[in-house]
């Protein structure tokens, strides 16, 4: 069977796979950095000096949310719900901090936070594919979380 994009089924699962993954390491990569490498004061700090608003309790909880969505994207657990919560957490920081006329991520620019929040919200409205977490747990219960059941457009 072949998806709407051509790319047979078997495909799009593993390159949906692949994407879960890389898009999760990457969030806990930076979830791990604020909380370990520059620690919370420093990410506090840091967040102050950005003018993020409360950075006394964002900076806790960016990292945390960071990791453990990280960590659930990677797994395809919960798919919408942690990619809309990851998405609202880019697209924070690329309002806040990151919006400037220059794209690149070298100039403090939005190109990386622009990615991961396009990135999220694709698989969360796609899904997480055959082989996740999701899947295993919702099976048979709907199809909104399932990436092989083409479902009828209007």
């Amino acid at each position: 069977m072949y998806a709407t994009t051509g790319f047979p089924t078997i495909a799009r699962d593993i390159i949906t796979v692949f994407a879960r993954i890389t898009l999760g390491v990457i969030f806990i990569a930076h979830g791990w950095q604020k909380f370990n490498e520059w620690t919370v004061s420093g990410t506090s700090q840091s967040f102050a000096q950005m003018g993020v608003p409360l950075p006394d309790l964002a900076a806790p909880v960016a990292p945390v949310g960071e990791r453990r969505g990280g960590a659930r994207r990677l797994l395809g657990a919960l798919t919408p719900i942690v990619g809309i919560l990851l998405a609202a957490n880019l697209i924070g920081a690329l309002v806040i901090v990151h919006l400037t006329p220059v794209p690149f991520v070298d100039q403090g620019g939005w190109e990386l936070v622009a990615a991961l929040a396009a990135g999220a919200l694709l698989l969360a409205a796609t899904g997480p594919g055959r082989f996740s977490v999701d899947r295993f747990l919702f099976k048979g219960k709907t199809a909104a979380l399932r990436s092989d059941v083409d479902t009828p457009t209007a």
